[in-house]
């Protein structure tokens, strides 16, 4: 059973091994990664020295008024001082700056995987998507790798290091107290944050999901906006993007409380080892084992420690929530397509572009068959009509001609070539298709046309325009080619949106050609112009002509007729009609139903 677009449920513990499907992606910057981890570490021995810098300054500060005069201040370690604040500094930007690229190619590489993954997905999971909650979940996982890299590399890195570095500088230089208070408390710290953390991620999951949900609907309700006013559905809609918004709300209350149950924990321990650390300090200078400059140094670094310690929080929450945004990414690359090239697939040679269906069987379920023992040739040049009742399995045939399934019994073969044997990109390269529904992209006419072989000239555009006779309509408009369609084609009718598609498929020119219910949706008048453009484009091309009105097939070589998924009849348009079966009927009651439309005043 295929995954669902969810696979990871808000109680699901991390995986943080996610971690190792990122680092691959890392390595094609390996010295800036290095020299990046150089820069880390430089910046913390800075860090770290600029306290003891500090404790020098105070005690040679430290005299009575009357010794104090200018030669005695401490200059030059003041100006140390300044420079390693300053080291530390640039040496960090530096790090960001060198590693920034590195990121970037990451998210870049990632991305782009994702993209090409989600295009090879079978058909099957495309039409169980959710685009909106998909796209959330693409967004956030690039954005979590962003954020995973940057800090678990440059903040929780360099912090850890930073308290190795103090807890083994206090134990030498001031004994055991200081450093088992620091280490206790960073321990404690850690403990407490990582188990708070577990336990709310819950929540972070179930405000994801929540916030996806509402984003799909809204996506959803607006790409099908003009359903929404004709059925008068706008506070309807609304009601149920309501009801989505309320479990978001619910979702990030949930996880605000939380929220502040962790900080209110984090911010009671650092209180306290805070107090410990000066109690201890203040008691060490009262009993003249330490001076002011100790106070102040050990001051300096409990501060030190615990200001990016109180930020490793924050980031340790972050991090187990960018985990869970690139588990739900890497879960999409986890999808594995139903129909992939054989090991050794090779392209499909088209030398005359016969088509044969050898007894396909094809079911979705094993109890409810959809085609069953079909078998017909399309002879090269020739055009076979296939026609039947709505549901009897005819546009279930282009699907498995495209190899968006495989048939589940018996083979399909383009000029002896079983499909099962050749690429799909051959395949499809070799087909062009004019589908029932012709769906565009929000761009110009132009571009949509091109999309048919995006490497054609400008004038192989205009001439596969002039060809589907749309030179006209191009012409009447404002903007000319120019004009942009609106999303999924919109504004262009129905007509207009198919001669697109015979655009299109010219511009491709490709020797098989399939014509999915092409005018079914139109009016005479349209069909008619679109019937002639088809016919002129089919000349010496293979075609296969799915069609609900007979009378725009009459003239083909081949008809089959199919009902309940099985071929029930076949012949000529002729021979059909003398046989007085199922075609003779089909053809009868469309007759019938032609003259009453001529007849009625209204029409």
């Amino acid at each position: 059973m295929r995954a669902s677009r969810f696979p990871i449920s808000p109680d699901t513990p991390v995986n943080v091994a996610v971690v190792k499907s990122v680092v691959p992606y890392l390595m094609e910057f390996k010295s800036r990664v290095v020299l990046a981890l150089l820069c880390l570490v430089l910046a913390k021995v800075a860090s770290v020295g600029m306290p003891f810098v500090l404790k020098h300054i105070v005690d040679n500060l430290n005299l009575d008024a009357i010794q104090l005069t200018l030669l005695s201040i401490p200059i030059a370690l003041i100006f140390a001082y300044g420079f390693l604040r300053l080291m530390n500094v640039l040496l960090g930007e530096v790090r960001d700056t060198l590693f920034g690229r590195v990121t970037e190619r990451a998210m870049r590489r990632i991305g782009l995987k994702v993209f090409k993954h989600l295009h090879a997905l079978d058909l099957d999971f495309h039409l169980n998507r959710q685009t909106g909650g998909l796209s959330r979940d693409i967004e956030r996982g690039t954005s979590g790798i962003s954020f995973l890299m940057r800090f678990m590399v440059f903040n929780i890195g360099p912090t850890l290091l930073e308290i190795v570095f103090v807890v083994g500088l206090l134990f030498f230089n001031y004994g055991a107290h200081f450093a088992l208070v620091i280490l206790l408390s960073v321990v404690t710290y850690v403990f407490f944050s990582m188990k708070a953390t577990d336990w709310r991620t819950k929540y972070l999951r179930e405000m994801n999901l929540a916030d996806s949900s509402t984003n799909t609907r809204a996506i959803d309700s607006l790409i099908n906006y003009e359903t929404v006013k004709y059925f008068n559905n706008e506070q309807y809609e609304a009601n149920r993007y309501d009801a989505d918004l309320a479990d978001w709300e619910s979702a990030r209350r949930k996880n605000r409380l939380s929220l502040f149950a962790l900080n209110g924990g984090q911010a009671f321990i650092i209180a306290t080892a805070m107090t410990a650390m000066m109690y201890l300090a203040a008691k060490g200078v009262e009993s003249g084992k330490m001076t002011i400059g100790d106070f102040v140094l050990i001051n300096a670094f409990t501060m030190q420690i615990f200001m990016p310690l109180n930020f490793l929080g924050f980031v340790y929450r972050e991090i187990r929530g960018s985990l869970a945004n690139i588990e739900n990414m890497f879960a999409l690359l986890r999808q594995s397509p139903a129909v992939v090239d054989t090991h050794n697939a090779e392209s499909l040679n088209i030398q005359r572009g016969e088509i044969q269906f050898k007894h396909v069987g094809f079911h979705y379920a094993p109890e409810r068959k959809i085609l069953s023992d079909i078998s017909f040739t399309v002879k090269p040049g020739e055009t076979l009509a296939v026609v039947g009742d709505s549901g009897a399995g005819k546009s279930t045939l282009v699907k498995l001609l495209f190899r968006f399934y495989e048939p589940t019994e018996g083979s399909i073969l383009i000029d002896g070539q079983p499909l099962r044997n050749v690429t799909q990109e051959s395949l499809r390269k070799a087909i062009g298709i004019v589908p029932q529904d012709t769906v565009l992209f929000n761009d110009s006419l132009f571009e949509n046309i091109k999309y048919g072989r995006p490497d054609a000239t400008d004038e192989d555009v205009y001439n596969a325009i002039r060809l589907a006779h749309l030179d006209a309509f191009v012409g009447s408009l404002p903007d000319g080619i120019h004009t942009k369609v609106g999303e999924r084609g919109l504004k262009l009718s129905g007509g207009e949106k198919q001669r697109v598609a015979i655009a299109r498929t010219i511009l491709k020119n490709p020797p098989i050609l399939l014509f999915d219910e092409a005018t079914s949706s139109l009016d005479s008048q349209s069909e008619k112009a679109i019937l002639s453009a088809l016919n002129e484009i089919a000349v010496g091309h293979t075609s296969l002509v799915i069609a609900h009105r007979l009378s725009t097939i009459k003239h083909a070589d081949q008809i089959i007729v199919m009902e309940g998924g099985r071929i029930v009849e076949s012949g000529t348009h002729a021979e059909l009609l003398a046989k007085h079966n199922k075609y003779f009927h089909m053809w009868q009651a469309q007759q019938a139903e032609s003259s009453q439309e001529n007849m009625d005043p209204f029409k």
